[in-house]
């Protein structure tokens, strides 16, 4: 069958869930992101998807990709599609845009400048015009735009998969039940299900994630209660194939319903909303295997009846306040909810998911793991935790003598600051698809701290970076350690970063004859994505994660350089700009650092991207004795990012370099290997670094700082200066 290319787009933090499942549904070549996964295969991995995928949002097929500088070219390209194949004279048709394009900046107008394109073709090749439906229409067609760079394709899912169809009135805050499912995903209910093991949610609400483990438990596909997608009217549409699925889907249903040997339990004290669960279980289809009772929280227990060695799993989404409006009847929920786990669920399994991180503290017990996780546009944190005796904790503590140092006013102004700049930054990183980013940077001068924080995808979790600058001589050591202790006492309950993975670092200003050195050998790697691209980052074994995240800007505008291009990468550290090079289409890379433990690095992060091959190549070597090795040779270079440390000393390394002196002689030795019309990009973090004045007597230069500056870094203005560098005709040493 024909390979087609496919998108399926997911909740935050649920990405690699989604593609698991893809990968079982027969999708082939799959690349995530943080929100969606693009992969290749037929028709049938596609409907397979629409059916099977419990994660998942929609899935589009993509149609075609152009770039379109302005509306009107964006409204010629959509008239160039053949939607004669897609659509038939009497389908109704929705349209929808989305992403930043420098011309349509809304989506409304975005919208109906495709449906304009498409209603004009239709009305060119046969004379009608399709009828527009804004629900449930015959076919809806999606628009997404970065940049200028526009891919359209048709919604195959028509609606979003989270509508199982069994859902009557939804009550207060309701949980999706894509997140719902995504959640038990994330906890392992498949392989605990399959072990026959209990489910059981206190405060159950209309019964969302009791259903969803019942759906899982029976092998039953959640797109079976569904009476629309978005490919029933599409002229594609392969019926006989879709009604085969559907046939194989409801066969393992009846076998999986009769096979389910698991108990899944929901209690609430809501007569109203028990009512409303037992219905929709009922129109799930597994009715049968959800008991929903009235009960209290103080109530819950296993059943008595179940084997001691078969741990169940308790998972829950308590009210947090935003559904309450009462924060402080949240906290004592809480509480009561650890209470009742410790004393009750000893081995058990739980799973709490909360719109508000500093209530997990209250429950007393400490989680494994903490998730990211949205529920529209609710950002929460699903904390996961083995109920034994070493979790437990006493309940609202932030450790020994944090508690103190957390009521005083100049750790509630810094939570404060630190607040205010998650919340701006935030709609930032979501609209970017930005997952790892500065949140503060010494913005009050008595607390000298750099803080990032991090959406590692392998494995999911959330950590903070910090780093504290020395402190000058005058300052006394017992106030550098009291406002210390004031920052990590606010981290956790500021941010929702469990304290487990907050990492502290100390830097200094980088002085003649000093360097930093990595810190450890254990290699502890994590996966973080930036630009759609994947980067293995380390907390814990040297002073830099890996990742410089300042760069980020310059890395994207490396890639869009890049096509066609022979890039050389020097000083290449982890070589992220090589990533992006290489997924910017250049011709071939060649990246060079002293470093063997970088280079190895580099070459995983190309492999992490499935980007390794011939075309790249990595070089051990000290840059300076390098450039003018390959000066003598043949090969020369189209486009050369120079990113030097500031200043270095390794024993390895022929001499000392220090950037603020050595500057004009390596962009000259770099400019020997640029092919004509070549470009070289030269960025550097000194902080009061100055471009010798007579490099533009023998070089174009523009300064490249302030746009290369990402927003997360506004506040530092100073962290790095880049510069374009072309040389004036004739040029050192031309093509050979």
């Amino acid at each position: 069958m024909q390979s087609l290319k496919f998108l399926a787009s997911a909740p935050r933090g649920f990405a690699d869930l989604v593609a698991r499942e893809l990968g079982a549904c027969g999708a082939e070549q799959l690349r995530e992101r943080s929100t969606s996964v693009a992969f290749a295969g037929t028709l049938e991995s596609a409907y397979r998807a629409c059916l099977w995928s419990r994660a998942a949002n929609r899935v589009f097929l993509e149609l075609v990709q152009f770039e379109a500088r302005d509306a009107d070219e964006f409204h010629s390209a959509v008239r160039r599609i053949d939607w004669a194949a897609h659509l038939g004279p009497a389908t109704t048709l929705a349209c929808d845009f989305s992403g930043r394009h420098p011309a349509i900046t809304h989506s409304h107008f975005g919208a109906l400048k495709l449906k304009d394109g498409i209603v004009d073709a239709l009305r060119f090749a046969t004379g009608t015009r399709p009828d527009v439906a804004l629900e449930r229409p015959g076919v809806r067609v999606h628009a997404h735009a970065r940049g200028t760079d526009i891919t359209v394709s048709i919604d195959l899912s028509g609606d979003s998969l989270h509508r199982r169809g069994y859902r009557g009135t939804a009550g207060e805050a309701p949980l999706k039940e894509n997140v719902a499912a995504g959640v038990l995903l994330r906890c392992g209910w498949p392989e605990l299900a399959a072990q026959g093991a209990e489910f059981l949610d206190p405060m159950c609400g209309s019964g969302t994630l009791c259903i969803e483990a019942a759906l899982i438990a029976a092998d039953r596909a959640p797109g079976l209660g569904r009476d629309y997608f978005g490919f029933l009217a599409w002229r594609g549409h392969d019926a006989a194939l879709w009604a085969r699925l559907r046939e194989e889907a409801e066969a393992r249903a009846a076998a999986g319903e009769a096979g389910a040997q698991v108990t899944v339990r929901g209690t609430d004290r809501d007569p109203t909303a028990i009512r409303s669960a037992r219905d929709n279980a009922a129109r799930a289809g597994v009715g049968r295997l959800v008991r929903a009772d009235t009960g209290v929280l103080a109530d819950a227990a296993p059943l008595a009846a179940r084997a001691p060695d078969r741990p169940g799993l308790l998972c829950t989404n308590p009210p947090y306040g935003l559904r309450m409006q009462d924060r402080e009847g949240a906290r004592t929920v809480h509480r009561e909810l650890g209470a009742v786990l410790r004393e009750r669920f000893q081995g058990w399994n739980a799973a709490v998911l909360t719109g508000a991180p500093e209530l997990g503290m209250e429950l007393g017990l400490r989680a494994q793991r903490t998730h990211s996780v949205w529920n529209g546009g609710i950002e929460c944190r699903l904390l996961r935790i083995k109920v034994v005796p070493e979790s437990v904790r006493a309940p609202g503590t932030l450790g020994k003598g944090a508690a103190r140092l957390a009521d005083t006013p100049g750790a509630r102004m810094f939570a404060n600051r630190l607040g205010k700049n998650l919340k701006r930054l935030h709609s930032w990183a979501e609209r970017e698809s930005v997952s790892c980013y500065r949140v503060y940077d010494a913005d009050m001068p008595e607390y000298a701290f750099a803080i990032d924080l991090y959406r590692a995808v392998e494995p999911d979790e959330l950590w903070l970076y910090v780093q504290e600058y020395a402190a000058p001589a005058e300052i006394e050591p017992e106030a550098v350690r009291r406002r210390r202790g004031e920052v990590l006492a606010m981290l956790s309950g500021t941010t929702g970063v469990a304290p487990e993975r907050i990492r502290v670092r100390t830097r200094r200003r980088t002085r003649r004859g000093e360097q930093y050195d990595k810190v450890d050998e254990q290699a502890r790697f994590h996966v973080v994505t930036e630009g759609g691209l994947r980067f293995r980052v380390n907390f814990e074994d040297y002073l830099d994660t890996g990742l410089f995240l300042d760069q980020r800007t310059t890395r994207a505008r490396l890639r869009d350089a890049a096509r066609g291009k022979r890039f050389l990468n020097l000083f290449a550290y982890t070589g992220a700009a090589t990533v992006y090079a290489a997924a910017g289409g250049a011709a071939s890379t060649t990246s060079v650092d002293l470093s063997r433990t970088y280079i190895e690095w580099g070459r995983r992060n190309l492999a992490l991207n499935a980007l390794a091959g011939e075309a790249h190549a990595w070089v051990q070597a000290d840059c300076r004795e390098w450039l003018t090795d390959a000066a003598r040779g043949s090969e020369r270079f189209d486009l050369v990012f120079l990113d030097p440390p500031t200043f270095s000393n390794s024993k390895r390394m022929q001499g000392v370099l220090d950037i603020e002196r050595d500057h004009p002689e390596l962009i000259d030795a770099c400019a020997r290997l640029l092919a004509p019309q070549g470009l070289l990009l030269f960025s550097t973090n000194a902080q009061r670094f100055r471009l010798q004045e007579q490099l533009a007597e023998r070089y174009q230069i523009r300064d490249l700082s302030a746009a290369t500056l990402p927003r997360d870094f506004e506040r530092n203005p100073r962290i790095h200066r880049c510069f374009e560098v072309r040389p004036r005709a004739p040029q050192p040493c031309g093509e050979p």
